[in-house]
């Protein structure tokens, strides 16, 4: 059985980042360090759980970027990867819209024989949910999102999972193999990488694949500007009894027209 799993770096933002002088992502500079997404140490880990389970898995870690991207594939090799795949990126294109992200990963995935993908729910920092079911759909694959558990049913080529609904409601659905999963936090709890694993990672071949060798066609969509919103008035903070806060606060309504 094979797996990929697909994982993202994002920036760690301790501080207000500066804007790149063509307003088109965030300035690369020194202050800015890059990590693995959070939500994809989770499919990292429900992956290796899988291995664990059935035995005879191969799990390849995929992400796509500019040459700092290594050191998440690195990470995920730590996390237990067995294989890391780089679509290297220029870097220069700033914000990689998920519809380009998506296409690379499906055309490099459609010749992998996979059968199964797992990504993070979302990822930090754009929180769009839609790289997975996006690259399900160039797949011509099911797809289930916001996994919280997963079992898979040997010998019927099949994996049910069970989905985060809203307003804490869950269902349970069966899809055909091959298939992708988006898992969310809480499903499992992802390990801390073992020494051994963290010393092959720092020496293990990372596969490189151009991504202009990729079908990425337009992705439909594109940055305008990016920029830090203006500050606005701060909130009003009422003090005194409740009966002096009620009056108060019909005073401020009758002020601004609300009442």
């Amino acid at each position: 059985m094979k797996i990929l799993v697909c994982v993202k770096e994002v920036a760690e933002l301790v501080d207000q980042p500066g804007i790149r002088a063509d307003r088109q992502w965030i300035e690369n500079d020194d202050s800015v360090d890059y990590r693995i997404n959070y939500y994809d140490e989770f499919a990292m880990e429900e992956a290796v759980l899988i291995r664990e389970q059935l035995g005879s898995v191969t799990i390849d870690a995929v992400s796509v970027g500019p040459d700092r991207v290594e050191t998440t594939l690195r990470r995920a090799l730590a996390l237990g990867a067995d294989n890391a795949v780089h679509i290297r990126t220029s870097g220069e294109e700033g914000y990689l819209p998920a519809t380009a992200v998506a296409r690379l990963i499906a055309d490099f995935a459609s010749k992998g024989g996979y059968d199964l993908i797992l990504a993070g729910v979302m990822s930090e920092d754009c929180m769009e949910r839609v790289t997975g079911p996006m690259i399900a759909a160039l797949l011509k694959i099911p797809c289930a999102t916001s996994v919280v558990e997963e079992k898979l049913e040997p010998g019927t080529g099949s994996i049910l999972a069970v989905c985060e609904l809203e307003g804490g409601v869950k269902e349970t659905v069966r899809l055909s193999m091959p298939a992708l999963l988006t898992v969310q936090s809480g499903i499992n709890r992802p390990r801390y990488a073992s020494l051994s694993n963290r010393l092959r990672a720092k020496s293990q071949p990372i596969e490189k694949i151009n991504a202009d060798t990729l079908g990425m066609a337009d992705a439909g969509q594109s940055v305008h500007s990016v920029f830090v919103p203006e500050k606005t008035s701060g909130g009003i903070f009422i003090k005194g009894s409740p009966q002096e806060k009620a009056k108060t606060l019909v005073e401020i309504l009758h002020e601004r027209t609300i009442l």
